[in-house]
């Protein structure tokens, strides 16, 4: 099994990986009502960080809350210290980190009033999600039949398990068509993101991103948006229509698990020269650098896996 691991992070323990096991009628399996978080770690000269490990924590806390599950049994705290813990114990570098919220008991009556919530964390090996081949060549994308959700009929500041139906149906339609991934619009027609990447095209040197309002807020997103500007780029956030990634000199996706990501083609059209395009590819080797704590700029971004072993081998 390819996310299988020695141990998983289930209610307040470690325990082997075979034994986390919820039952076949727990509510959040048959509803959707659970929520989650993507994070990875990397190997640096300082041995295996988490990337931005309390903001994912954090946001884990946001989408329960926006879900109608708040207070978690667990603090913030508790959580990043499980999750460190977790790539110890299965003594991993490279890493995915799942931590997921349920609902236990409860929620039978469609509501999420009165129930009981725990979480688990898993962590499995992991390489880039598109492929090796991808960060030279692009990827290619068409634009879904299916929109994006309205922010008033499934919140999309959280990051809930439900919610990714829209996205599994959109993805498998375009793999379905040859394509690798799907753009999606929003209710109104304007493009709003991937089935799991947010989305940046460059135009004439400037970079442009969709706005906030409808879109899931990247971590990787933020990451490009901070040091893109850093570099001197110019960059706007700001209603992008269908027709403009068509004569987009740049068009590239940004998340967790794609990392930065160039589209070389969309709905048949080629962008750019048809591969990845000069800003792109500084952006691509910017975050690398930063995740893999080769820019001191960022270090603030970094959770060590060893950081105790570190401070005390410094105090010697």
């Amino acid at each position: 099994m390819a996310f299988e691991s020695d141990f998983i992070w289930m209610e307040g323990k470690i325990i082997p990986f075979k034994d986390a096991k919820l039952h076949f009628l727990t509510s959040s399996l048959h509803y959707g009502t659970a929520v989650f978080e993507g994070i990875r770690s990397y190997q640096t000269e300082s041995g295996p960080a988490v990337f931005r490990l309390k903001d994912h924590i954090k946001r884990l806390e946001d989408s329960a809350a926006i879900l109608g599950v708040a207070g978690l049994p667990y603090s913030n705290d508790e959580l990043y210290d499980a999750c460190l813990e977790l790539i110890r114990v299965n003594k991993m570098e490279e890493c995915y980190i799942r931590p997921l919220v349920y609902i236990k008991e409860g929620g039978w009556n469609l509501s999420t009033t009165n129930v009981t919530i725990d979480v688990g964390i898993a962590v499995w090996k992991w390489t880039n999600y598109l492929g090796e081949k991808a960060l030279l060549n692009g990827i290619r994308a068409n634009v879904a039949t299916y929109p994006r959700h309205h922010p008033n009929i499934m919140m999309t500041k959280g990051k809930i398990a439900g919610n990714y139906v829209n996205s599994v149906l959109a993805k498998s339609e375009s793999l379905r068509g040859g394509f690798d991934e799907a753009i999606m619009l929003d209710p109104y027609g304007n493009v709003s993101e991937c089935t799991g990447e947010n989305i940046f095209l460059v135009r004439k040197g400037v970079i442009y991103t969709t706005p906030k309002n409808g879109i899931l807020e990247g971590f990787t997103r933020d990451t490009i948006l901070t040091v893109a500007r850093d570099k001197g780029y110019e960059v706007k956030e700001e209603v992008i229509s269908r027709d403009q990634l068509y004569i987009a000199d740049e068009v590239f996706v940004t998340g967790t698990a794609a990392e930065v990501i160039a589209l070389s083609e969309i709905d048949y059209r080629k962008i750019g020269t048809g591969k990845t395009g000069p800003v792109c590819a500084e952006l691509q080797q910017a975050y690398s650098d930063v995740i893999h704590g080769k820019n001191p700029k960022y270090y603030d971004w970094l959770d060590y896996v060893y950081q105790d072993e570190m401070e005390a081998n410094k105090a010697v």
